[in-house]
C-alpha cells in the first residue's frame, strides 16, 4: 500500500481545505494518509489580530504537527503552503530546513513530490511558490509529479495549473472546481507512488 503524507501550512484555512481533500482522495485511491500540520511560528497576538487566522488556528489545533518521521515514512508527499511573496511561508520553510539528517541519510530521494498552494489574487505567486519548492526537491533527489495536463478538466480556466492545485482567495472559499484540481493531483501522484513502490 502507497504510503502518502500531507504536509501543509495554512493561516486562515484554505490550504487545510486542501490538505483535506488531498487525504479523503488519497484514502478513496487506496493509500494510507498521514495528514500533518506544521508548527505555527507567528506569536499569539498576530494570529489574535486577524479573526480568520484565530479561527483557523483553533479549528486545526487537534492535527498532529509534523515531524521527520512523517517524511521518512512516507513514499509520497504532497505540499501544501499559501504563497508569501511568490514563495512557501516561512513555517512551511522552516520544517523543511529541519530535513538535514534525512537528506545526508539519502532518505528522501526518490520520493514523490507534489505542491499545491493558495494566494490571494489570481497572479499572486501560484507558480513560482510551486517552483520554489520543487528547487528543495532537486535536491533531495525526489521525483516531482505534477498534474500537468493529464486529464481533460485540468484546460477548465478555473481548474487548470500544470504545476499543482491552485486556490484565489478573493473569490471565495474552496470550492468545488478547487477539490476536484486537488483530487486529479493526489491520484496522479498516489498512482505514480503505487508503480514506483508496488
Amino acid at each position: 500500500m502507497v504510503r502518502l503524507a500531507i504536509i501543509y501550512y495554512s493561516q486562515t484555512g484554505n490550504v487545510y481545505e486542501m490538505a483535506r481533500t488531498a487525504a479523503r482522495e488519497g484514502e478513496d485511491a487506496g493509500a494510507e494518509v498521514r495528514l500533518r500540520r506544521v508548527r505555527e511560528l507567528a506569536p499569539p497576538e498576530a494570529i489574535a489580530s486577524n479573526e480568520a487566522w484565530a479561527n483557523h488556528s483553533e479549528a486545526a489545533s487537534d492535527l498532529e504537527e509534523a515531524t521527520l518521521d512523517d517524511l521518512d515514512w512516507a513514499d509520497a508527499v504532497m505540499w501544501g503552503t499559501p504563497t508569501r511573496y511568490g514563495l512557501p511561508t516561512a513555517q512551511l520553510k522552516q520544517f523543511i530546513d529541519t530535513t538535514g539528517p534525512l537528506w545526508q541519510q539519502g532518505k528522501l530521494a526518490d520520493k514523490v513530490m507534489s505542491s499545491f498552494t493558495s494566494t490571494q489574487t489570481a497572479h499572486g505567486g501560484q507558480e513560482s511558490t510551486i517552483l520554489a519548492l520543487n528547487n528543495t526537491f532537486y535536491h533531495w533527489g525526489a521525483i516531482i509529479v505534477s498534474p500537468g495536463y493529464t486529464d481533460p478538466l485540468q484546460f477548465d480556466l478555473d481548474i487548470g495549473n500544470p504545476y499543482g492545485a491552485s486556490h484565489i482567495g478573493l473569490k471565495g472559499p474552496v470550492g468545488e472546481k478547487n477539490r476536484v484540481a486537488v483530487a486529479i493531483q493526489t491520484k496522479r501522484v498516489v498512482s505514480l507512488a503505487r508503480r514506483l513502490y508496488g
